[in-house]
């Protein structure tokens, strides 16, 4: 290792002495992280879309600090260490790269294309899913993902082993009807119902976003920083008069909001 990751191990050793270590680090556990991690990896993406590299910096330090920390709770309970996460991680990369890295004294051929690399990627992955006995091809689609990548996920999944749809157009009349099945709820006033067919829309969605190679996290997420982006317009309009939204109206705002596309377009 690095002298700054042995720092940093050090560091995280000391945090979790009982003795003169800090009280809070020394109480957390692997269920009590686990929030922290997943914070900190969203922190990540947050800065990567803001091309914010000096955040980047910080954040993916921060990421990495999750790292040692389960690593260091992991060591306390004799279950493994640092240095067995990288390892493991190397072991990884060098058996999902046959084509760069010799496996038993053999390099596989290169794909032609990124697209045929990926697919590859995942032939070796489902190889190892059969090798830890699991037989379900969803088994290992972490539950803890955010439900919108895991539905894209889950999808994906079920696609290599033959269940899909054929072309986009057909999950477009999925879309349709899903739409249709939730109008129909929603005209009948049955809330319950109404919930159920919007996950099925959404999940849908989801799917499609798979078939059109559109990350639905990332396109949600730039959805969101358009509506933050054009509602900050409205707001600014409104201050020139010196009001605030809540001081106009729904038509006021929503021809506002018309403003703030044409401005972008220009």
């Amino acid at each position: 290792m690095s002298d700054q990751t042995d720092r940093l191990n050090a560091i995280m050793a000391r945090l979790r002495d009982p003795d003169g270590g800090c009280p809070w680090d020394v109480e957390q556990t692997f269920d009590t992280i686990a929030a922290y991690t997943i914070e900190e990896a969203y922190e990540v993406a947050d800065a990567i879309q803001r091309r914010d590299f000096s955040d980047l910096k910080s954040e993916l330090g921060d990421l990495l600090f999750q790292v040692v920390f389960h690593a260091r709770m992991a060591e306390e309970q004799g279950l493994f260490a640092y240095e067995d996460v990288a390892r493991a991680m190397g072991d990884k990369l060098e058996r999902r790269h046959p084509h760069v890295f010799p496996q038993d004294g053999e390099l596989e051929d290169r794909k032609s294309d990124a697209w045929s690399q990926k697919a590859r990627w995942e032939d070796i992955k489902a190889e190892e899913r059969k090798a830890r006995a699991q037989t379900g091809a969803l088994d290992d689609v972490p539950v803890a993902l955010p439900a919108l990548a895991r539905a894209a996920k889950l999808t994906k999944r079920a696609a290599r082993v033959g269940f899909d749809w054929p072309t986009t157009a057909e999950v477009v009349d999925k879309l349709d009807e899903e739409v249709a099945e939730l109008k129909a709820e929603l005209a009948a006033g049955d809330t319950e119902k109404a919930a159920e067919e919007l996950g099925d829309l959404l999940f849908v969605m989801a799917n499609l976003a798979r078939k059109l190679g559109v990350e639905p996290e990332d396109a949600l997420r730039a959805a969101n920083a358009k509506f933050v982006r054009r509602f900050g317009f409205i707001e600014a309009e409104l201050a020139k008069d010196g009001r605030t939204p809540d001081q106009s109206d729904l038509a006021e705002m929503d021809g506002l909001w018309d403003a703030a596309k044409v401005a972008e377009r220009a």
